[in-house]
């Protein structure tokens, strides 16, 4: 459908109390390994995260890549073994974990968002003290607990206007590498940064009160209604994780975490420029 200049201009008017609401904000963007499904829809969310940026936004996007890391230890002929939805990782795996995520995957979302007109850079977790980490399970291996983060590097980016991607791998003082779960790690940058919203982009709709049917996604849930949800199953599985993270970020001081379909084009802008919502949005 071909839109009129007055349409266009009404779609830009309808957004402005929005803009006006986050500019000069921090919003932060968990971008989920499972939303990065292909390259064209990759490219559709880098240039929303530039769009954003470019009307005041400060964006910081964190990153996982857990399918890539899977497909490369598959490659090198590895095993990927998972316990309570987190992957057991050896050293030999925390190596590729640091090669695939702030490596590959990393700079490919760095370039992406260069190509869409953006001002990018990369980071990981080892980067200027940034993420330092603890092991969180022996059962684990090198899987991190994240112990201490400093907002210091990924703030002097965003005063520059820089978009910071930062790809979740820790270390500590002995210099272990760790893997750190990108919704912890998000969770945890989005409270330090005093972030007005964070946005985890995965691959289901939102919080829905029937697993198997989108039209029950629930638009909004309060912090306190967690544990319930939870004890009625409505919460559970691999989602029981995720919603922690949303709860411990909103305890923390963020106002707004959603959880959206990143399989959607143009999920973001929806979510934070119209009063329509399309995913689960947790309050305090």
């Amino acid at each position: 459908m071909q839109l009129t200049n007055s349409q266009r201009a009404e779609i830009l008017t309808h957004a402005l109390p929005y803009i006006q609401n986050y500019h000069d904000k921090i919003v932060v963007i968990k971008y989920g390994g499972n939303a990065m499904v292909n390259e064209e829809l990759k490219h559709t969310v880098m240039g929303d995260l530039v769009l954003l940026s470019l009307i005041g936004i400060k964006v910081v996007l964190v990153h996982g890549g857990g399918p890539e890391i899977s497909q490369t230890l598959k490659q090198l002929g590895k095993e990927s073994r998972f316990v309570d939805g987190l992957r057991v990782t050896d050293e030999e795996t925390a190596q590729v974990v640091q090669m695939v995520l702030a490596g590959k995957i990393n700079k490919s979302l760095v370039g992406l968002l260069g190509n869409a007109g953006g001002k990018a850079v990369g980071l990981c977790g080892m980067d200027g003290l940034m993420l330092t980490a603890k092991p969180l399970d022996t059962r684990l291996g090198f899987v991190g607990e994240i112990t201490g983060v400093n907002p210091q590097p990924i703030l002097d980016l965003l005063e520059r206007g820089y978009i910071p991607v930062i790809a979740t791998v820790g270390y500590d003082a002995d210099g272990n590498v760790y893997n750190i779960n990108a919704d912890t790690a998000a969770a945890r940058i989005a409270s330090v940064l005093g972030a007005e919203s964070l946005i985890s982009m995965t691959d289901i709709a939102g919080l829905l009160r029937d697993k198997d049917d989108p039209a029950t996604l629930i638009p909004e849930v309060k912090a306190s209604e967690a544990p319930r949800l939870m004890r009625e199953g409505v919460i559970s599985g691999g989602m029981i994780p995720k919603v922690e993270c949303c709860i411990e970020a909103i305890r923390q001081g963020v106002r707004r975490v959603f959880i959206l379909d990143g399989r959607i084009p143009h999920a973001i802008l929806i979510e934070i420029l119209t009063d329509e919502g399309i995913g689960t949005m947790f309050t305090a």
